[in-house]
């Protein structure tokens, strides 16, 4: 065997077993971060060169001199190999875990619009037959008691309030996923947004049996757009009336904690259980079907006509607003609260 061919057997077997170290070490690390990895992987591949180099130079015989000059050299270069490798490495790892995440988020998105397109598919072709149903039978005169044709007046009334809320949620929410809301921002006092909304609210609450309380003084004043902020308070307001039981309170307070405001909604629903409390404002969640408040009286076999977009909505014009939205179970129900900038800040 040629010198050649044992200088390269030499350095080869000396690679041979850095890698073989390496690939035990990555089969280790299965299930660990990608910079784990990198910084395993470039470690093994340095250390596999160093190997070689410095079996073959101790296998030349070498001077010490000699000797030591090769493996210096050899260090240098590794170490500048291991930094601009960890560098440019770390860079690769997290345009990764960006790229993962940006495909995860549009994954939930698409999920999204898929869900909200059978909410909507079915809110509107329920009501729709029925609608065309009671049409036909005042149409075809199978119905001409007067009582019975004024109920079905009363009916398709209702229905068609009901499809034009679930149209005007779907229009505002497609106004805040695009961007297109324009937000007049003006000093408004949240005592009068509140309590007009409690006004509101009051005969929903009543046919349930659920008493509203709200505190009368401190509340304080926030830099927001009225009639936004409005339908912020309302869609919370009627969100903790639907799914609180009969004989129930829903408390609502505020107040001001350094430079911001806060809006609290409380309600005795329970509880809402800890794998929903993450997805309570995606659009067109309505949580386990145990949540799923029966139609109120009146409403008609579509239910609600909230259609899932509430809380949705609730979070994208408060995000508008510069503030954020939490919600938390607290001990005999859960607690939503609402921050917002206050003027001046």
């Amino acid at each position: 065997m040629s010198d050649l061919a044992l200088i390269f057997t030499a350095a080869l077997g000396a690679a041979l077993g850095v890698g073989l170290l390496g690939a035990l070490a990555l089969r280790l690390l299965r299930g660990r971060s990608i910079t784990a990895h990198i910084g395993v992987l470039l470690g093994v591949t340095v250390s596999a060169v160093v190997a070689g180099v410095a079996v073959v130079a101790e296998a030349m015989f070498l001077s010490a001199h000699d000797l030591e000059v090769v493996l210096i050299t050899v260090a240098a270069a590794a170490v500048v190999s291991l930094a601009v490798g960890w560098l440019f490495g770390r860079r690769l790892a997290a345009a990764a875990v960006w790229a993962d995440q940006a495909r995860e988020r549009e994954r939930r998105v698409e999920k999204g619009r898929r869900d909200l397109v059978a909410w909507v598919s079915h809110d509107l072709r329920t009501p729709l037959a029925g609608l065309r149903a009671m049409a036909e039978a005042l149409e075809d005169r199978v119905v001409d008691d007067p009582a019975t044709v004024a109920e079905y007046h009363r009916r398709i009334r209702v229905e068609t309030d009901r499809m034009t809320r679930l149209v005007d949620d779907l229009f505002e929410l497609s106004r805040i996923n695009a961007g297109a809301l324009r937000l007049s921002l003006a000093a408004v006092p949240l005592g009068e947004v509140v309590s007009d909304a409690l006004a509101a609210t009051a005969p929903l609450a009543a046919a349930r049996r659920i008493r509203l309380v709200a505190v009368e003084a401190g509340w304080p004043t926030v830099l927001a757009s009225e009639p936004e902020l409005a339908r912020v308070v309302g869609n919370l307001l009627v969100n903790a009336v639907r799914y609180t039981p009969p004989d129930g309170t829903v408390t609502v307070e505020g107040g001001r904690e350094a430079d911001h405001a806060w809006l609290a909604v409380a309600d005795t629903c329970g509880g809402i259980p800890a794998g929903d409390l993450p997805r309570l404002f995606d659009v067109a969640f309505r949580g386990e079907p145990a949540r799923t408040p029966p139609p109120p009286p009146g409403s008609g076999p579509g239910g609600d006509g909230s259609g899932g977009l509430g809380l949705a909505i609730v979070h994208g014009l408060v995000e508008a607003h510069g503030g954020r939205v939490q919600v938390a179970n607290i001990t005999d129900g859960c607690r939503f609260v609402v921050r917002l900038p206050v003027p001046g800040t």
